[in-house]
């Protein structure tokens, strides 16, 4: 129950469909930024998944770990900002957390390889809960998938419910007063804005969620299974 199979040809569909949203979504993530920001979180997200797309998913890598830790250094050498080392420091993060897993990750080993990204985040980007950042996404996501893995939910549904409890966490950020960042610097002037790198994280977890429904299930797989 809630299994499902994280192997490399899977994650390679989640962030061929992340690159492509992130592209989409530019001029949306850049206009969140202008209000708060430099105006280029748009811009740069969009940049690094083109560096994920040339430099990483280029490469015929035979496992997730290898897979993830090339698209945080493509994300470290080509984001501008804040978002480079934070973005990358998740992605590396999840490489560690997956290296020598490479029969295929269940949804508790997901959550695990998600949980160590976070804190690496919230550990370079020296943020709380409540600060208006990417964490106010992560953080509920990690929940709802902590409470799925404690009932031994399907794996599809967890992932969509984390994804879910993400994009709430990005509009919850819009009444928050930023106090990292940028944004940090405007006071009272960041409220009634929604934080563009909380609404990029959410991006982030919905296409994985969105990777998963496209996948087929693992051979042998039951309901709930499924491969991202």
């Amino acid at each position: 129950m809630g299994g499902v199979t994280l192997d490399a040809a899977a994650a390679r569909r989640w962030l061929e469909l992340l690159g492509d949203e992130l592209s989409a979504r530019a001029d949306e993530l850049t206009r969140l930024d202008a209000a708060i920001g430099d105006a280029d979180h748009g811009t740069n997200m969009a940049r690094g998944f083109r560096a994920v797309r040339e430099k990483a998913l280029a490469q015929d890598h035979a496992d997730v770990s290898a897979l993830l830790k090339a698209t945080g250094m493509a994300l470290i050498g080509t984001v501008g900002g804040a978002a480079g080392p934070l973005y990358g420091t998740l992605f590396l993060r999840m490489s560690q957390a997956t290296a020598g897993m490479d029969g295929g990750l269940e949804l508790a080993a997901v959550r695990d390889a998600l949980r160590a990204g976070v804190q690496g985040v919230a550990d370079r980007g020296k943020a709380q809960p409540g600060d208006k950042t990417m964490l106010d996404a992560l953080l509920p996501a990690m929940d709802a998938l902590d409470a799925a893995v404690e009932v031994g939910a399907p794996a599809g549904g967890a992932l969509r419910e984390a994804a879910g409890a993400a994009q709430r966490g990005a509009e919850a950020t819009i009444p928050l007063q930023a106090r990292k960042g940028r944004a940090s610097y405007l006071g009272q002037r960041s409220i009634g804005h929604q934080d563009p790198g909380a609404t990029s994280s959410a991006i982030l977890l919905r296409t994985r969620a969105e990777a998963l429904a496209d996948s087929p299930p693992p051979v042998g797989g039951g309901q709930g299974g499924g491969t991202l």
